[in-house]
């Protein structure tokens, strides 16, 4: 194994994860399209790459923090693959489609190298803090001879192995659905409040509370009338990634589709998980202006 760590994306997870492994002791070379962005590890102590090929060929094990599926498999494809070398460690820290991370591990092993995917949650804040949880797919015995790595990045009782390739994506979608399916029951259950004409002080009095999804959707109410709404996302850019796995695999999430084909086609007018998305409330709203909605709160 290489002397010297890896690390691909430098952005809002990536930027401090990288961060948080040089301040462990962990020597680095770094790599992000965005010049600013490798300027920021490099001041921290990164040994700059030019390219992500060119980590590839320098580091072990090599890190991946990339902001969308798409991506991570253009740049594993065209850049990592390639370099590969026998015995060497790829772990890949984004959301990717289970079926895309599966064939990508089958190209690496063709290679003796190994892919880890290893999705993280918790958001900027976890990442800067280094408690985020983390699921693990790919070789065990290769995650176990990682896991002081990993441990710097996450909370160590919630760094979980979760089965061979893939299966660290797939567990990161039920993570993903929990929260994105919840809040979007929460939101639909608003707008009929909203749009049937009830006051949202009375939805907030008589259906919200202290604990539980009561406080949940108390709290989404709250922030109808500061506008606020169309910021709360619902997992909708990842949700086609467990559509794809659940169709490989011959079952429906019926759920999960609706969603999906309600948001498909709809405008991307909020940034969620670092992507562009379209806002759920505002197709529920369906053109209603906020004055319409709120006239009464």
């Amino acid at each position: 194994m290489s002397s010297e760590t890896g690390f691909i994306g430098l952005g809002s997870m990536g930027g401090p994860m990288a961060r948080n492994l040089l301040a462990a002791g962990y020597p680095l070379i770094a790599y992000d399209i965005a010049p600013e962005a490798l300027e920021v590890a490099v001041e921290a102590g990164a040994a700059p790459a030019e390219s992500a090929a060119d980590v590839a060929c320098r580091a072990d094990p090599v890190l991946t923090s990339l902001p969308h599926s798409r991506t991570f498999v253009e740049v594993a494809e065209a850049e990592l693959v390639p370099n590969a070398r026998p015995h060497q460690v790829f772990i890949d820290l984004g959301t990717v489609a289970p079926p895309r991370t599966r064939r990508l591990a089958n190209e690496f092993a063709e290679r003796d190298a190994t892919l880890l995917d290893v999705p993280v949650s918790g958001g900027a804040g976890g990442a800067r803090a280094g408690t985020l949880r983390m699921f693990a797919g790919g070789e065990r015995a290769v995650f176990e001879r990682h896991r002081p790595l990993l441990e710097v990045l996450g909370e160590p009782d919630h760094i979980v192995y979760c089965g061979p390739s893939g299966c660290g994506q797939v567990v990161k979608g039920v993570n993903q659905l929990a929260m994105g399916l919840r809040r979007a029951a929460l939101l639909e259950a608003l707008a009929l409040g909203v749009r049937a004409g009830a006051e949202l002080e009375a939805v907030i009095r008589g259906v919200g509370g202290e604990d539980g999804w009561r406080r949940e959707l108390a709290d989404l109410a709250h922030l109808i009338p500061q506008g606020r709404a169309t910021d709360v996302g619902v997992k909708s850019g990842q949700l086609a990634y467990y559509l794809a796995e659940a169709e490989r695999r011959g079952f429906e999430l019926p759920l999960t589709r609706a969603l999906h084909e309600f948001l498909e086609d709809a405008e991307e007018v909020m940034v969620e998980v670092n992507r562009p998305s379209p806002s759920f409330w505002r197709e529920l709203m369906d053109g209603m202006e906020p004055d319409e909605y709120l006239e009464n709160y």
